[in-house]
């Protein structure tokens, strides 16, 4: 039976569905730099990046070599001695990442570096509550969702964690009226991905930095989608030069080849480690494999200047994109991003649904955002040329074109 098929049938058959309605009812097979082709031997510019996970593209060879050394010495860790990745990734991490965030929590995802900031925030603070934005995504584990206000997702699995406010995303006054006697954090990205890619006001970060630490309140910054490189600076918080408590970290974080999440932050915040080390915990988190390949990722993301890469290619994206904005404003309301997270907003989200199954019939992959359908995002791997960039506006001049033509008449 077709793997396709399997799926279906054992895996996820609403995603089959939705896949075959987008065209892409196909079996991946291999993939290279910024190319995924197909077993039928059809090849695609992945203009996605697992969601912003690709930023060194597929395969990186610097990343891929880093984990085969080790898998070649000791894939996993036995838990009752030191992996030697991981307390170099560790100390890596502090390195790199913005004031005086020196300590790291490790597990596999996003939604996992999510719940253990939340865990670290409640504890150390000894309150409840935690403030989230309109449109946040933040994951889809219990505590995650309940950051992460969609009806779709929370409904069918309420109660939620209690104890959640959510307040306006881009609006700093509104966390300042929000805070309460109650409230241990405030959980925000610094640029949403899920949400629509919504780029917030100069000056926000700096302002929540402001009013949390007035308030005695902790500030986590989830850069799960906007960190390593994707909006042209390392970290999207180094834009206004602010540092979190605490910050999440994953996706492009293990370098497209691994999995792996990070929480890290002020030393202070991980004093109950002390007193109980097994408080939280996880079996594979930042497991040697996955170590190696966030060490590989992070050297090469700051020997290469992935992150300038990024910010280039993101102008002349921008640019390429605006002037189909022009030409086709019945179908495009607005274009927007920072680096190489862009959004193509549609006036209807069926617009953006058929322009993605156009796309993918040109051979180029994308997906609209989780918590706004309307929104078509753009997350290539930040390795891309000019050359890639105008081969995937083409077609997304031809996708536009064959829409306009299939929809006239109700446009």
């Amino acid at each position: 039976m077709e793997a396709f098929e399997l799926f279906e049938r054992h895996v996820n058959p609403g995603l089959a569905g939705l896949l075959r309605f987008t065209g892409l009812d196909v079996v991946e097979d291999h993939a290279e730099g910024v190319y995924v082709w197909d077993k039928q031997g059809r090849r695609y510019l992945d203009f996605l990046g697992l969601y912003g996970t690709l930023s060194l593209g597929h395969r990186h060879p610097a990343v891929v070599e880093a984990v085969k050394r080790q898998l070649d010495k000791m894939p996993m860790s036995v838990r009752v001695m030191i992996s030697e990745p991981t307390a170099k990734l560790a100390a890596k991490l502090a390195e790199v990442t913005p004031g005086g965030l020196s300590m790291s929590f490790f597990g596999n995802s996003g939604a996992e570096a999510v719940e253990a900031a939340l865990k670290l925030a409640r504890i150390h603070t000894g309150k409840p509550e935690i403030i989230t934005t309109s449109k946040a995504f933040h994951g889809k584990t219990i505590g995650a969702l309940s950051l992460t206000p969609k009806a779709e997702y929370q409904d069918p699995v309420r109660p939620l964690m209690p104890g959640v406010k959510v307040v306006p995303y881009g609006d700093a006054g509104a966390v300042e009226q929000a805070i309460g006697a109650q409230t241990a954090a405030l959980i925000v990205e610094p640029v949403q991905g899920e949400g629509g890619v919504n780029v917030p006001p100069q000056g926000y970060l700096r302002d929540l930095r402001r009013i949390t630490a007035e308030r005695g309140v902790l500030l986590i910054f989830d850069e799960v989608q906007t960190g390593m490189g994707r909006t042209g600076r390392l970290w999207a918080a180094d834009w206004e030069g602010v540092a979190p408590d605490l910050m999440t970290s994953a996706k492009a974080l293990g370098g497209g080849v691994m999995p792996i999440g990070a929480a890290i932050g002020r030393a202070e915040l991980f004093e109950p480690f002390k007193d109980n080390p097994l408080i939280h915990s996880s079996t594979f988190g930042g497991n040697p494999l996955a170590a190696a390949a966030a060490l590989a990722a992070i050297e090469v993301t700051i020997s290469e200047d992935i992150p300038a890469r990024a910010a280039e290619m993101g102008a002349y994206l921008m640019g390429r994109l605006s002037h189909l904005a022009a030409e086709y404003p019945e179908m495009i309301s607005d274009i927007r991003g920072i680096g190489l997270l862009i959004g193509i907003e549609f006036s209807d989200a069926d617009i953006g649904a058929i322009v993605i199954s156009e796309l993918a019939a040109r051979g180029v992959l994308t997906a609209f955002g989780l918590n706004n359908a309307k929104v078509v995002r753009l997350e290539p791997p930040l390795i891309i040329t000019e050359e890639h960039v105008d081969e995937a506006v083409t077609a997304l001049e031809e996708s536009l074109s064959a829409t306009r033509e299939m929809l006239q008449g109700v446009l």
